[in-house]
């Protein structure tokens, strides 16, 4: 099997992309504080956070949805992959992808992109947190769940986009190993 959508890895931020929403880091108390999130806030504008932080406090690994502001994007996903304590929990990381990925199906998005999600204040090394981010979806795609039709991951420093290749690489690698009864 190979991936049933279009999964591609680009340098740059994720506030600059034209698609039907941007998923980006958040703390449970919704401010856009990550760097991120927070590029998102200075080009969407001050209603994005105030839109985000009116539904929180929210727990870890979950996902509230905002107007995009003045984002080309018409929603924005806040995904809570950390919480406060700071605690590496690859489960609660991937609840949280999951939450996002739930979340832009609820609004039958087709086009999404994502900020590296996890890696706020050195919780995951971008390796790991690529593999659970782009493994999330693949797994999504492979077990009938809903995915949209293409997502990008935008992430801001060259080796962050060495390790979200290789990433990938790997996830498609799997898929395409996965006989056809499998992957069905």
């Amino acid at each position: 099997m190979t991936l049933p959508i279009e999964i591609e890895i680009w340098q740059g931020e994720v506030a600059e992309l034209e698609v039907d929403a941007v998923i980006v880091p958040a703390n449970e108390s919704l401010f856009m504080t990550a760097p991120v999130a927070a590029a998102v806030k200075r080009r969407g504008g001050n209603q994005v956070e105030t839109e985000a932080v009116a539904q929180g406090p929210v727990p870890a690994g979950s996902a509230v949805v905002t107007g995009g502001g003045q984002l080309a994007a018409p929603y924005v996903i806040h995904v809570v992959g950390v919480g406060h304590d700071l605690r590496r929990d690859p489960d609660q990381l991937r609840r949280a992808i999951d939450a996002a990925l739930d979340a832009a199906g609820h609004l039958s998005l087709r086009r999404i992109a994502l900020g590296p999600i996890g890696v706020e204040r050195g919780v995951f090394p971008a390796a790991e947190a690529a593999e659970i981010l782009l493994g999330a979806i693949a797994d999504r795609a492979d077990s009938g769940g809903w995915t949209p039709e293409s997502v990008v991951v935008a992430v801001t420093h060259a080796d962050e986009l060495a390790e979200y290749q290789a990433a990938l690489e790997a996830v498609a690698t799997r898929a395409a190993a996965l006989p056809p009864a499998e992957s069905a």
